[in-house]
């Protein structure tokens, strides 16, 4: 049995997790660069991030919100699954609400923040649903790009029994130029297994929650 993982995981935790009779190439399908932005007043603003790479870009690039909920101009922060909550939690901030993927939250945004004033800090490539539906909601969101993500497309010749995926740009690609049939297909998110429904009508496993551990658990169940 041999799985691909399109993101580079250390060994030691894929064989504890699935055991060592699973044969396991991990190949990395993207690379993100951060980029200089000039930090501004982010005042009024309620902040959003879907990515941990969005968070430490917007920090190292000096950027500081203002958590006092008793202040006039504080910032509210919305992020899209537990691993950003921590990232957040990492440079000494909370969120206001964290949300599984970036429907659910362009959903809570339409439903209960029609008034606020939106910057989404993100990459280049970030998922589009928000800048799709809130605008038509005649809700104010800007994204803020603050690292770009480069799509590698490496060919593939090897034949796998499954492959995960863990982002729609890693979806796309690895399909610019390799196969999506006749393989067991695990992703960790409905985002994700959205961009995979595009190119394959193979079965799609996702995972519950937007994390490593809920993969493995997929695969196990699954695999």
């Amino acid at each position: 049995m041999k799985i691909l993982f399109t993101k580079n995981i250390d060994p030691s935790v894929i064989s504890k997790e699935l055991g060592e009779h699973i044969a396991v190439d991990c190949v990395e399908v993207i690379k993100t660069n951060p980029l200089i932005v000039r930090s501004f007043d982010l005042k009024d603003h309620s902040l959003i991030f879907t990515s941990v790479n969005g968070i430490n870009s917007f920090f190292k690039n000096g950027f500081k919100p203002n958590e006092d909920f008793t202040a006039k101009n504080y910032n509210k922060i919305y992020c899209v699954g537990e691993k950003t909550k921590r990232a957040l939690r990492k440079n000494g901030f909370g969120t206001f609400k964290v949300l599984k993927n970036a429907d659910t939250l362009s959903r809570f945004i339409i439903g209960h923040c029609q008034h606020e004033n939106f910057l989404h800090f993100c990459g280049n490539l970030a998922i589009s649903v928000l800048d799709q539906e809130l605008p038509l909601q005649n809700i104010k969101y800007k994204k803020v790009t603050v690292y770009n993500t480069e799509e590698m497309n490496p060919m593939i010749p090897e034949k796998y029994h499954a492959a995960v995926f863990f982002s729609p740009s890693g979806v796309r690609s690895f399909a610019k130029k390799n196969s999506l049939e006749n393989m067991k297909l695990f992703s960790i998110g409905e985002t994700t297994s959205n961009e995979l429904k595009k190119y394959t009508s193979e079965k799609i496993f996702t995972s519950e929650e937007n994390n490593l551990i809920s993969v493995f658990g997929l695969i196990k169940r699954f695999l």
